[in-house]
């Protein structure tokens, strides 16, 4: 039995499938593997930012408020 809409060669598929990121290169089933992977996090990661967006304000105030703590005064530090 033959299936015309799902006229899929899957040994073309493999060898076109390639993902280039910087130094890293993967090719094949790995790369597959490498975007469908990446399409999940990114839904997670979306997901988190939805999820906590109310909070999202208070914690830039609060990591600013770190940051500012931790800086060095300059004139503190010459004797």
């Amino acid at each position: 039995m033959e299936f015309p809409l799902f006229d899929l060669d899957l040994a073309r598929s493999l060898r076109v499938s390639k993902v280039r990121i910087g130094p890293l290169r993967v090719q094949g089933v790995p790369a597959i593997l490498l975007g469908a992977a990446s399409i999940v996090i990114a839904a997670g990661a979306m997901r988190v930012l939805s999820q906590g967006a109310p909070n999202l304000p208070e914690s830039i105030r609060e990591l600013r408020a770190l940051l500012e703590s931790s800086r060095r005064d300059p004139k503190k530090l010459t004797p």
